[in-house]
């Protein structure tokens, strides 16, 4: 039986990846100190052990990766906002945290790890749609440490020749995706104001445009780069995203209801879309949900 680490596994998207893998048959092992504030609860399969460590002792993760073949690296400090208010506990978690889930890998023989990064690593400077070899333009603590990370991932490749695959995330949303607080993202934050019978709030002008992904395609790309015999994915960068975008307004009119408009805020991108290219040509991967349907499927289930 095959045996996965996956880190943030209690939280959005990985819970997801850990479903996934147990549905599979794998041995799962989560490491999730279940600190994220945005989630009403921790998701957990009860086919897979969790361990509630954090990613920046590590002491006390590194025994676990023994036997391991792979690792899926989504643990992180992940919202903008509270890194702007905190760059030392953002690069903490995200720069130390990842090199040491990096060395613990190397130390064990992991065959590949998968890294969660982020497109806002393009920032303001680049003109959709955005491609992986693109300058980088990190506007926020949360960007310049995750993109700090990747390249922790390169350099374990290129200099250890541990197998790694990094991940540039474009607005993933769908079941399970945080709600609560004023920085949740996007779509479940319009969802539960719906629900709650208040006006959803527009960030600015709402011209903002963001692609968004849904989370079932963010795993199936995980799927995929664990067993890819393409080695030409080793230590690159991917997009994932649905190379599709939707304003902020054209959102809520999807969703429906009323709605009002708060003050911008700083560090953030005006718009962004993925060139998914790669990912298609190299993983053979291409997204297979759309957000109308998400949406009508969740306002249709109440």
């Amino acid at each position: 039986m095959k045996k996965c680490i996956v880190t943030g596994g209690a939280g959005f998207i990985g819970s997801h990846i850990v479903d996934k893998l147990i549905s599979k048959g794998y041995e799962v092992l989560v490491i999730d100190d279940e600190s994220a504030t945005a989630h009403e609860k921790f998701n957990k399969n009860t086919g897979a052990t969790y361990h509630k460590l954090d990613i920046r002792n590590y002491e006390e993760i590194e025994p676990l990766f023994e036997s391991v073949d792979y690792v899926f690296h989504l643990a992180a400090e992940s919202r903008i906002q509270p890194t702007i208010e905190n760059p030392v506990e953002a690069c903490m978690v995200n720069f130390i945290g990842t090199v040491n889930v990096l060395q613990a890998s190397h130390k064990n023989n992991v065959k590949r790890v998968m890294y969660s990064s982020t497109s806002s690593a393009y920032g303001l400077s680049n003109t959709p749609p955005l491609k992986e070899d693109m300058k980088r333009d990190c506007l926020n603590p949360y960007s310049v440490s995750k993109v700090a990370a990747e390249d922790l991932c390169k350099m374990y490749y290129t200099l250890y020749g541990l197998e790694t695959v990094i991940f540039r995330y474009f607005n993933v949303y769908g079941e399970r995706e945080p709600v609560k607080g004023q920085y949740a993202p996007v779509i479940g934050l319009f969802l539960r104001q719906k629900k709650n019978r208040e006006s959803m709030t527009i960030v600015g002008d709402g011209l903002q445009s963001r692609d968004f992904t849904h989370v079932k395609d963010v795993v199936e790309a995980n799927m995929s780069a664990s067993q890819c015999e393409n080695k030409k994915i080793l230590g690159n960068v991917l997009n994932i995203g649905s190379g599709q975008r939707y304003t902020i307004l054209e959102l809520v009119k999807l969703i429906g209801g009323e709605y009002k408009f708060i003050p911008a805020r700083d560090g953030e991108a005006k718009t962004s879309l993925a060139d998914i290219t790669l990912a298609k040509n190299l993983l053979g991967w291409k997204p297979q949900h759309t957000l109308s349907s998400y949406i009508d499927k969740r306002q249709n289930n109440g």
